[in-house]
């Protein structure tokens, strides 16, 4: 796994954990296995969070997305910070839906170190830090952003897939 602090320097693993796939499983049962296991652990830990199946290439699903992460932080963090986390999850999620052609798991999470937010791909290919070319019009920015805004952020790669993630620190609401 790969962590990146905000300046886009490696930082060690936070508390936030979640279990390599298997390699062997479909994506359905990839899917299933992952929603029950996170839910678990949300109710041992006492989370509050989010979790959405994303259809591939459905870009509908960015602001239906963005809509259910501002309902989870209507009362989360300092100002600014949920706006944050709305732009920064729209990248990500835009990403696996325009950069992959299979569907994805999108999961938020509030607990005592902020917010994580993870969208989980079954491409291998691992998403690459651009710089932007003017030519390209609004490409190519996604990555920049959230290296830029996130605390921290990172790519995990699985069996099959990987998960693109970031984690902001609400601060005093």
């Amino acid at each position: 796994m790969e962590r990146y602090a905000r300046r886009g320097g490696p930082v060690l693993s936070g508390a936030f954990s979640a279990e390599t796939v298997n390699s062997a499983t479909t994506v359905e049962d990839t899917a299933n296995t992952a929603e029950i296991a996170f839910e678990q652990q949300g109710l041992q830990e006492g989370l509050s969070h989010l979790r959405r199946r994303l259809r591939r290439c459905d870009l509908r699903a960015v602001p239906e997305v963005r809509r259910a992460l501002r309902e989870l932080l209507a009362h989360w963090g300092r100002p600014g910070r949920s706006e944050t986390a709305e732009l920064l999850t729209s990248e990500i999620v835009t990403n696996a839906l325009v950069h992959t052609d299979q569907e994805a798991l999108f999961t938020a999470t509030i607990g005592p170190r902020g917010l994580r937010v993870e969208v989980r791909d079954f491409e291998a290919r691992r998403p690459r830090l651009r710089i932007p070319n003017p030519d390209e019009g609004t490409h190519g920015r996604g990555l920049i952003l959230v290296q830029s805004l996130a605390d921290s952020w990172g790519v995990r790669m699985h069996g099959v897939g990987k998960a693109v993630w970031f984690e902001l620190d609400g601060g005093a609401a």
